[in-house]
């Protein structure tokens, strides 16, 4: 419980400072100023981690029992801005409004308080970058398997957004009470919050804000994926929302076969069947069975995230490029938010977003749990016998998928001919980093040079190789092989060759691990308690370089992850 609300409340504070937070800012912005309750911009912000919170966990399941439309929550949050715009913009129109909760409080009309009402607008209009934790909350309200750690794992995350929503809500009331210009000039800052929110409420109703969000590179994503990234974190994630057990060959999923990311094809393992799926857009019912001799690439997305929509540019452009040569390009549409359920709007905003290829709608999460799925967006790509021969996770990547993609078509006919590639610019925003790196024996076939504990429970030692290859570990001194970690012994010592400006390690057990880069020790950090994620390298310059690390006996060494 105490990993899931850590996690859950760092992922909400890195995603509220992200990209995604740039169609409600404004609003958060002006929600203080003078003739305004000083307290205003904690209610504002109280309302919207609660109307978040709750919309997101059990908006789902409520428009379902009422048999309501799924689009309810959010057109209710656009008529909050509206009416409250309105009201500030037409005096008169704001007493009508303020009235019934006048009557309620026994104080008299206040056309600029109820920060509560519009917090709870924002909050279901609030929609975060996507990541493993967004992705756990959403998959619980879809499938109604609501427990205490779920409960926790919501709060914390919503909570995590809202502090730093707080600090600029605050930031600008104290702002604007201080200017002077402004102070007299209060009917003014009202007139100009009205049309904040009018323009506001315009924009994320006709989803203008995406070209916006799209331009401005999603830096947060490195930090977001050191923080949901780590093993224990996933571990965690897992088992909360019921994905089955992947540590069995029987039943991993092909993201677990297989290290995400990477230039050269692996064996995944079969390629699950999708499952589920309600609706087809852009195509009639397809089967993998039945699609049998073509290479399949299965991309889940959403429409309304961020992530993806930078990622569909790439995605379409191979669509175009290589279906007649054999690609099929199945874009399952695997739902964040309630308003994402609704079959006509993803038929809508498919044909705006100029999506030619097959998308299924997997509403009820069939085919994200066969594939044990945890990203937006998330690459799948199949051989034509029906092989997972490579994942990608989030944005990025995007020529070493195209290369592997004409390798396979090649594969598939000896006789194809592809044309050029494509020309889309990658606009990731971090420099090409070594992927992450996991050290346990169930995430084989790991990252190393040289050899590797066999399991057991006995030490085993071993010697650096003569050269750490480019994004690998390798092992000196004594160490025990466990599913998820390696657990050091005497004169234990792990080398990493690594490309990124930032290094972290989730470790565990007690003891210390000293850092150090050519030759000279950087750092000694102490470990002791559960698992958690450690910095390595911090703002590094971005860099190829060796780090070597020492061990006492008894830590245990889970997952590189990088930045």
């Amino acid at each position: 419980m105490v990993t899931l609300v850590v996690v859950g409340f760092l992922a909400g504070v890195i995603t509220s400072l992200s990209p995604c937070v740039l169609p409600v800012l404004p609003v958060v912005l002006t929600s203080g100023g003078p003739q305004r309750r000083k307290g205003r911009p904690y209610l504002v912000i109280a309302g919207l981690v609660l109307s978040f919170a709750l919309s997101t966990l059990f908006g789902s399941l409520v428009l379902s029992a009422l048999g309501l439309p799924q689009t309810l929550l959010r057109d209710a949050g656009i008529a909050v801005l509206v009416l409250i715009g309105v009201g500030l913009i037409w005096p008169r129109f704001g007493d009508l409004l303020e009235r019934p909760f006048a009557r309620l409080s026994g104080r008299p009309v206040n056309p600029n308080g109820n920060g509560i009402v519009l917090g709870l607008g924002l909050g279901l209009l609030f929609v975060p970058c996507a990541g493993p934790v967004l992705a756990t909350i959403a998959v619980i309200g879809a499938n109604h398997t609501f427990s205490a750690g779920a409960l926790a794992l919501t709060a914390a995350f919503a909570i995590g957004c809202g502090v730093p929503l707080l600090v600029l809500a605050v930031a600008g009331d104290a702002i604007t009470r201080r200017l002077s210009a402004i102070r007299t000039r209060a009917r003014g800052f009202r007139l100009v919050s009205g049309v904040v929110m009018l323009v506001v409420a315009v924009a994320i109703a006709f989803n203008l804000t995406d070209g916006l969000q799209t331009a401005v590179p999603g830096y947060t994503s490195a930090l977001q994926q050191s923080v949901e990234g780590d093993a224990q974190a996933q571990g965690e994630l897992h088992k909360l929302n019921g994905s089955p057990d992947n540590t069995s060959p029987s039943t991993a999923a092909p993201g677990v076969n297989c290290q995400p990311g990477g230039q050269t094809l692996k064996d995944c393992g079969r390629a699950p069947e999708l499952t589920g799926i309600s609706d087809w857009i852009n195509s009639k019912p397809l089967t993998l069975a039945g699609l049998h001799g073509k290479v399949v690439l299965i991309d889940f997305w959403t429409y309304s995230c961020i992530n993806c929509l930078r990622t569909l540019p790439h995605v379409e452009s191979w669509y175009q490029a290589y279906h007649q040569a054999g690609l099929e390009i199945i874009g399952v549409h695997t739902p964040e938010f309630a308003f994402e359920h609704d079959v006509a709007n993803i038929t809508a905003q498919s044909k705006t977003l100029g999506v030619k290829y097959p998308v299924a709608v997997d509403n009820g999460y069939g085919t994200w749990n066969a594939y044990s799925n945890q990203y937006w967006p998330a690459e799948y790509l199949i051989d034509a016998g029906g092989t997972v021969r490579h994942v990608n996770f989030g944005e990025g990547d995007y020529s070493g998928t195209e290369q592997l993609i004409r390798q396979l078509l090649t594969s598939a006919s000896s006789t194809v001919d592809l044309p050029a590639e494509t020309e889309v610019a990658d606009t990731t925003p971090a420099e090409q980093q070594t992927p992450e790196t996991y050290l346990g024996s169930q995430y084989a076939p790991l990252h190393a040079s040289g050899p590797i504990p066999n399991g057991g429970n006995n030490n085993q030692l071993f010697q650096f190789p003569s050269a750490v290859q480019p994004d690998t570990f390798a092992l000196a001194g004594a160490w025990r092989g466990g599913p998820e970690s390696l657990t050091s012994g005497p004169d234990a010592q792990l080398q990493l060759s690594y490309q990124a400006r930032d290094v972290y390690l989730v470790l565990g057990g007690s003891g210390t691990v000293t850092v150090q880069m050519d030759g000279k020790t950087t750092k000694t950090i102490d470990v002791s308690g559960v698992p958690k994620l450690y910095t390595l390298v911090n703002n590094g310059p971005y860099q190829r370089s060796t780090m070597t690390l020492a061990f006492t006996p008894g830590v245990e060494a889970y997952d590189f992850t990088f930045g």
